[in-house]
């Protein structure tokens, strides 16, 4: 695929697959091989742009790291780490959690996962099999993990605005490296020779700072007026850190003289959720609201127009559409496709749906409680599940808590459904 923007016309290369935004990208250091985690509940594994899934996960998987060539680790809205051998399919579950994963790290030994959780706990997993340990101590949700580069000590950031450096060995905090005015969101550690010297992170204020780990001195502070910043990558040389935003802008930094090297508008719509350089650090992959992986080469990043080029439906301006279509954008856009098929979403395709019963798409994973049910689509029904909330009409679902309390606003969306869903002429389904 090629794109042609005013300096001129480049290579680049596109991951098409996952029915949903993509929301972590990682590299194996080994093979080269892409992961990408997506809010279709899914994991990816690449191999020369055809993907491998890996199915378990019963929510969006937020976050997705290699342990080797064959062995990799996925958490998600599910609280629940799930580890893969992606040799034969298998899987491990690992659970303990009891809210979303929001990150994850993998000891330098490879014998220890480290997860953070909106739990405020950060879980340790030996690789091996047996119990968790948890490290508690925040006050909030834990939003990203980073193991030292000798493995002995693991810094964690929180929604409380805080990273803690812990002690693996007594499994106890050591101090706090700094603590900011907003949630912290993302980290990475950085440094020549075998012990890391700084760590950068990126806050929900829009701040990405670099402090010094030893003394805590604040060393750089970058803010471009975009909030807030959801991604990070180092390099694996460790030359360039790369951060994403909320505005949908890619920024890479020196980090020899923390120079600014590229700030670009990575995508028309749309935060930035997801970065990661390849194995020899000279492309950049990333990833947000659209469901495709963009990959770009660094040496030619900006001359490249936005990697989004329409408009998400959850994302028109609601001057554009109807009040039915503004009420499915909003709920049940990004996990519900309109067409026959599946195109890989969270959830089933609402193509034929009235007089479907539920539960009845095949190759579908519905939850227990919606396979063999009684229900079936109708107004009423769409009606009554949009009144009580899908948490008390169908409880056990995997459908995310939400209800629409104005009836005109309930019946202008079954309007649309009836219009937007209907079978087509000839259509089997």
């Amino acid at each position: 695929m090629t794109l042609v923007s005013a300096a001129g016309s480049a290579d680049f290369q596109t991951l098409k697959g996952h029915g949903g935004p993509v929301m972590d990208i990682d590299v194996s250091l080994e093979t080269g091989q892409v992961a990408t985690a997506s809010f279709d509940n899914s994991v990816g594994i690449w191999k020369d742009r055809v993907p491998q899934w890996l199915e378990g996960h019963a929510a969006a998987v937020k976050v997705v790291q290699f342990l080797d060539g064959s062995h990799l680790v996925s958490g998600g809205d599910d609280n629940e780490l799930i580890l893969w051998n992606t040799r034969d399919n298998s899987n491990r579950v690992l659970e303990g959690h009891t809210a979303k994963i929001m990150g994850l790290a993998v000891s330098p030994d490879k014998t220890t996962i480290a997860s953070a959780s909106w739990d405020a706990r950060v879980g340790l997993w030996p690789v091996a099999g047996g119990e968790p340990a948890y490290l508690a101590g925040h006050a909030a949700g834990v939003n990203a993990v980073a193991f030292s580069r000798d493995g002995r000590q693991l810094y964690s950031a929180s929604v409380d605005g805080s990273i803690k450096l812990w002690d693996l060995a007594t499994q106890s905090e050591k101090r706090v490296v700094d603590r900011n005015g907003f949630g912290i969101n993302v980290i990475a550690i950085g440094g020549e020779g075998d012990r890391e010297s700084w760590i950068a992170y990126g806050s929900q204020d829009g701040v990405t700072r670099i402090v010094d780990i030893e003394t805590g001195e604040r060393l750089h502070d970058f803010t471009f007026e975009r909030r807030p910043i959801l991604a990070m990558a180092v390099s694996p040389d460790g030359s360039r850190l790369a951060t994403g935003d909320g505005h949908g802008y890619i920024t890479v930094f020196d980090t020899t003289s923390w120079a600014l090297e590229t700030d670009f508008r990575a995508a028309l719509k749309g935060p930035i959720w997801a970065l990661a350089f390849s194995k020899d650090g000279d492309v950049l992959h990333a990833g947000g609201i659209e469901n495709i992986v963009y990959s770009w080469p660094l040496a030619d990043l900006a001359t490249f127009d936005p990697m989004a080029t329409e408009t998400p439906q959850f994302l028109k301006k609601p001057e554009e559409m109807s009040n039915g279509e503004r009420q499915f954008a909003r709920k049940c856009s990004i996990c519900h496709a309109l067409t026959g098929d599946t195109a890989r979403k969270a959830g089933p395709t609402l193509h034929n749906i009235f007089g479907r019963r539920a539960g009845t798409i095949p190759d579908y994973p519905y939850s227990a409680t919606l396979s063999g049910s009684d229900i079936v689509w109708s107004e009423a029904t769409i009606d009554q599940l949009f009144l009580d909330g899908p948490d008390h009409y169908i409880p056990g679902s995997k459908m995310p808590m939400q209800r629409i309390v104005e009836q005109q606003d309930r019946d202008d969306l079954i309007d649309y459904l009836k219009s937007a869903t209907a079978p087509s002429e000839g259509d089997t389904q």
